[in-house]
């Protein structure tokens, strides 16, 4: 009778060494999360202290802790900008405005300046247009209109259109053209002409230079070099940007403010200097 041959099974056996690192690898990586969470808590600690402690009385949905993220990263910004000037941006967007309440941000920083809507491509006029130009004034907030260019639509015409809606004032901003949009069949060489001429237009009409208003991602890759004479306003949302750049005069950084006297979410701007400064480049 054949012996019955047996098999013992085997087990590969990782090296003591190996397992030690592993462990030690997952221990300090936890550490180094630990750390940068820590870190950010502290870093915002003031704004969360403001809107955690004292304005989180239930459960927040989706929409709720966006908008306090965002309202949490605004106050880090503002407290790094004391001594600039605020201001917001609206359009007909943000509904009727009530400008007589529309005074402080977040009970501390009051609003000075307000750029409006005034006009979109070469037929199309802000609804609130109107109502706001004329509300601001009334409640001495410094003004200053703005033209939503479609690369599109013929320069001239949109040109036309803005001088023909905006009648601008002793004390009022300049000018400024908002530019967000590449051409869709057009080469950028001629988009280009076309906000050179807009802008030459206008500055003839105004006996003002405008400004020019863009992303910083646009404005970096198309407009920086060759607009350089151009004084700038840019838009820049990023969460970890907290201070504006030297060659900004004016600086979008959140689009998701709430301010008594408008309904819905506004844009809030700093100006790069003081009040002093800002009156020197109005309108004489």
């Amino acid at each position: 009778m054949a012996r019955k041959t047996s098999y013992r099974k085997t087990y590969s056996r990782k090296p003591a060494g190996r397992s030690f690192l592993n462990r030690l690898l997952r221990g300090l990586l936890l550490i180094l999360f630990s750390l940068l969470f820590i870190g950010i808590i502290y870093h915002y600690r003031k704004g969360l202290a403001y809107y955690l402690g004292f304005k989180s009385e239930k459960v927040l949905d989706e929409d709720a802790v966006d908008k306090h993220l965002s309202d949490v990263r605004n106050i880090r910004v503002l407290e790094n900008h004391k001594g600039k000037v605020i201001g917001i941006d609206v359009s007909e967007f943000q509904g009727k405005v009530d400008w007589e309440e529309v005074e402080i941000l977040d009970e501390k920083y009051p609003v000075q300046f307000v750029f409006i809507r005034a006009t979109a491509g070469n037929d199309r006029v802000d609804r609130q247009f109107k109502r706001n130009w004329e509300g601001a004034k009334e409640n001495k907030i410094m003004r200053g209109a703005y033209h939503y260019y479609r690369p599109n639509e013929n320069s001239i015409e949109q040109a036309n259109l803005f001088i023909k809606t905006v009648k601008l004032q002793k004390g009022d901003l300049p000018p400024v053209l908002d530019i967000e949009k590449l051409p869709k069949n057009q080469p950028l060489d001629s988009l280009k002409k076309g906000l050179k001429r807009w802008l030459n237009k206008v500055e003839k009409h105004y006996q003002v230079r405008p400004i020019i208003y863009s992303g910083e991602r646009y404005y970096a890759d198309f407009l920086k070099e060759e607009f350089g004479d151009y004084l700038f306003w840019i838009a820049n949302y990023n969460f970890y940007r907290e201070k504006i750049e030297d060659d900004w005069l004016f600086w979008q950084f959140t689009e998701k403010a709430s301010l008594p006297g408008i309904k819905h979410r506004v844009d809030v701007n700093i100006y790069n200097g003081d009040l002093e400064q800002l009156h020197f480049i109005t309108v004489e």
